[in-house]
């Protein structure tokens, strides 16, 4: 499998921010430039911690989606960290 097809799950439902954040940031850290960590996540600010999280680092914010009170974010590492 290749860095860029890559995704890991991280399952962050029923966690208070900043922990869904922490844990994708832990995810990302682990992978190579291109591939993805994909959230689930419960917590009604959690979409708005990716948005910023992406906008002030050098990771992309791909898909921020909710379904029934479970977002669904995902990010593509990019540069840096």
């Amino acid at each position: 499998m290749t860095a860029e097809s890559k995704t890991i799950l991280v399952d962050a439902r029923g966690l208070s921010c900043p922990m869904p954040l922490l844990k994708a940031r832990q995810a990302l850290m682990l992978l190579d430039r291109g591939a993805r960590v994909t959230v689930l996540a419960t917590d009604p600010a959690a979409p708005l911690d990716f948005e910023n999280f992406c906008e002030a680092g050098a990771h992309d914010l791909v898909e921020s989606i909710a379904v029934d009170g479970i977002y669904k974010i995902t990010l593509e590492k990019g540069s840096g960290r």
